[in-house]
């Protein structure tokens, strides 16, 4: 379930005490404004920041722990807000993709662990439901939820099939059964259905009744579906979210331009997927995001198949969507890391974050001085969730001795020499 709201810190006490253990110390880190700070974390916030050198047994209490990050940049950690946990890392797999509860437990589990390592302190994963899956592989996502209790958050988006007609009465008795189970978002792909119109309408209904986010598939190619979407979106609240929608950017312009105004006027948050979609290699291009922007479309980034059928080498990393959209689709990179992390927390109803007191202490650490350095070589990271690190990666590169590197003095990392 999504955190509260920031809360401010605690107020400091009269006089220093023992070490805290459950306080940590990030020592030397960079910030995007270019200072070296230190980061004094504690009860799951931020509690100062510093110059470097100037929080060591300073305040409330001597901090219990410290991670030294020289070298490294220091960000609000990014949050996947378009995941699928079910079929995840099922591309290898002999015949059809398994639903077996303990296989899909195994692979949301392993799914949630990687994107952890890439710094996803919190994923929404869309599970199938109804059909052969019936509600089994939601309860398996929904075990393996609790079994990632405190590494990371994972939060799930119901998707029926089919719920209009007679088909869809048993899809629509399932998705509420999936509301009443846990699954905190409801959602599908009214393009697959007979009554697209219906669909929506049968979704927004569950919604209302149980106070849900609704987070929908639709490739978006037809815009006056997409115009009647958002007139029955607009209010909705916690709110609306499409993707990929990448068919947006093959209408005409001012097609595509009016039906972003239209989005934006309901409010409706549009996620892209750099990678590509997740419906098969013919859904290969992204929502067109500066298009979106202009509009005044909140644009989160996500990552989609994750080496499943429709994408076996989907990395599931939100820095390689950032990436992406800083390469190929002309965001700067602060615009682009904001979409993986600030404009993706908001999608799933997380508080903001800041490198400020007070704020939460989910953060990643990427070597490198500078964002663009950091989406372009991001090989180490430290990803720091509810105040303490979770998950770390190193990159050691190591080259063989030559003349060149010792005459032009270029930087050397590694513990030897290659023979």
């Amino acid at each position: 379930m999504p955190d509260s709201q920031p809360q401010p810190p605690p107020p400091p006490s009269s006089s220093p005490g023992p070490a805290d253990p459950s306080s940590l110390l990030l020592c030397g880190a960079r910030l995007t404004d270019g200072r070296t700070v230190d980061v004094r974390l504690g009860g799951g916030r931020i509690e100062a920041v510093g110059t470097a050198g100037s929080l060591a047994g300073v305040g409330t209490r001597a901090c219990g722990a410290r991670v030294d990050l020289g070298g490294y940049l220091l960000l609000p950690a990014p949050a996947e807000p378009h995941a699928h946990a079910d079929t995840a890392l099922s591309a290898d797999a002999e015949g059809p993709v398994s639903y077996e509860p303990q296989d899909v437990q195994r692979r949301a589990t392993e799914a949630a662990l990687l994107q952890l390592g890439h710094g996803a302190t919190a994923v929404r994963a869309h599970v199938r439901v109804g059909d052969v899956q019936g509600l089994g592989a939601l309860a398996a996502v929904l075990q393996a939820r609790r079994a990632l209790r405190g590494l990371a958050e994972l939060t799930t988006v119901a998707m029926p099939r089919v719920l209009t007609g007679v088909a869809g009465a048993d899809g629509l008795a399932v998705l509420r059964d999936a509301v009443k189970m846990g699954a905190s978002v409801v959602g599908g792909r009214p393009d697959l259905d007979p009554d697209p119109t219906g669909y929506v309408e049968a979704v927004l209904e569950v919604a209302s009744e149980h106070g849900c986010p609704v987070d929908l598939h639709t490739d978006a190619g037809d815009p006056a579906r997409l115009a009647r979407l958002a007139a029955m979106a607009g209010g909705l609240r916690p709110g609306v979210t499409l993707s990929p929608c990448g068919d947006l950017g093959r209408l005409p312009s001012e097609v595509a331009s009016r039906t972003a105004d239209q989005l934006a006027a309901a409010g409706v948050t549009v996620v892209c997927l750099p990678q590509g979609g997740c419906g098969g290699v013919d859904r290969r291009g992204a929502a067109p995001v500066r298009l979106l922007c202009a509009a005044g479309v909140r644009v989160a980034a996500g990552s989609g198949a994750l080496r499943d059928v429709s994408n076996p080498v989907g990395r599931g990393d939100p820095l390689e969507a950032a990436f992406l959209l800083a390469s190929r689709y002309g965001l700067s990179p602060e615009e682009a890391y904001d979409t993986v992390s600030g404009s993706a927390r908001a999608v799933l109803g997380l508080p903001e974050v800041r490198v400020e007191a007070g704020f939460p202490a989910e953060l990643l650490a990427v070597r490198g001085d500078g964002l663009a350095g950091a989406l372009s070589l991001a090989y180490s990271r430290v990803v720091v969730h509810r105040g303490r690190v979770v998950a770390r990666t190193s990159a050691v590169r190591e080259f063989c001795s030559s003349a060149a590197s010792v005459e032009l003095g270029l930087p050397r990392q590694g513990r030897g020499q290659l023979s």
